[in-house]
């Protein structure tokens, strides 16, 4: 079951295509983007179809917006990993902020994860739907509940005096005015941000090619270590400990080092004893 997976790890070169159809077609959601489950319900919902029953789905808030919401739904996901045991620090920090790299990175872990558990085949006893009618969502369907009656209640209160709650007579004339102007700086605005969605791929687009260039360096590098000749010197050990570390840390480099310097140093110590 695989839960340290390096960054080198094949995990981490699916494709945020891949990543979006694999979340949509299991939880019959629409997502476009991997910073739409920044919220981290999916992320949750995910684990639960990975084991029913485990997750609870009353306190996943699915309509959360705001990073308060987003942290307590992270907090019900860290619950779950402590509770099966997963040994994976969530970076709450940088997902609700909806960076898509840092989103994509965890949902390639999470569906290299649930893959590792269920074969990657999907729990056709699962009906995500109403899972999720359990979850946030029914809150959210109480508290419109609970509006609808108040305006209710307000219209009859307002209606013996024959007013009509939250309109006026000169409302309507000025949105008609308004609507002119609306449509031309709506134009505008679109053309900006297409400007600025076209740029972003482009932006992407760069990414993933020198992402793709400087992995197939590594990659290289990899496969010269593993060549029988060499696998076993210190120097193809040292690397190889650093390509295939858990996680990014420091850690990793200064183990090699130690490493190859401790080998180095009884090689020394072998030669002048030879002499």
């Amino acid at each position: 079951m695989a839960t340290n997976i390096g960054m080198m790890d094949s995990a981490y070169f699916v494709g945020r295509n891949e990543i979006l159809t694999w979340i949509n077609n299991r939880l019959q959601l629409n997502l476009s983007r991997v910073e739409e489950a920044a919220s981290g319900a999916v992320q949750c919902q995910m684990m639960d179809m990975t084991y029913p029953g485990v997750v609870p789905m009353q306190k996943v808030n699915f309509d959360a917006k705001t990073e308060y919401d987003m942290i307590q739904n992270y907090k019900v996901l860290q619950d779950v990993f402590n509770k099966l045991k997963i040994e994976k620090h969530i970076e709450v920090n940088k997902l609700v902020k909806g960076r898509p790299l840092d989103n994509l990175e965890f949902l390639q872990w999470l569906k290299r994860y649930c893959d590792s558990v269920n074969g990657g085949i999907m729990n056709e006893n699962y009906n995500p739907v109403e899972r999720r009618i359990k979850g946030g969502k029914d809150r959210s369907s109480k508290g419109s509940q609970k509006i609808t009656k108040s305006l209710q209640s307000n219209n009859m209160h307002n209606s013996g005096s024959g007013e009509i709650v939250g309109l006026s007579k000169t409302y309507g004339p000025k949105q008609a005015r308004t609507g002119g102007g609306g449509v031309g700086n709506s134009s505008g605005e679109i053309q900006v941000l297409s400007k600025e969605v076209t740029d972003l791929k482009l932006s992407v687009d760069l990414l993933e090619k020198e992402r793709d260039f400087y992995f197939a360096k590594l990659r290289d590098i990899e496969i010269l270590c593993q060549t029988p000749e060499l696998e076993d010197l210190p120097v193809a050990v040292a690397i190889k400990k650093i390509l295939y570390a858990a996680d990014a840390k420091e850690s990793a480099l200064l183990e090699a080092q130690e490493y190859l310097s401790q080998n180095l140093n009884a090689d020394v110590v072998e030669a002048e004893d030879g002499r």
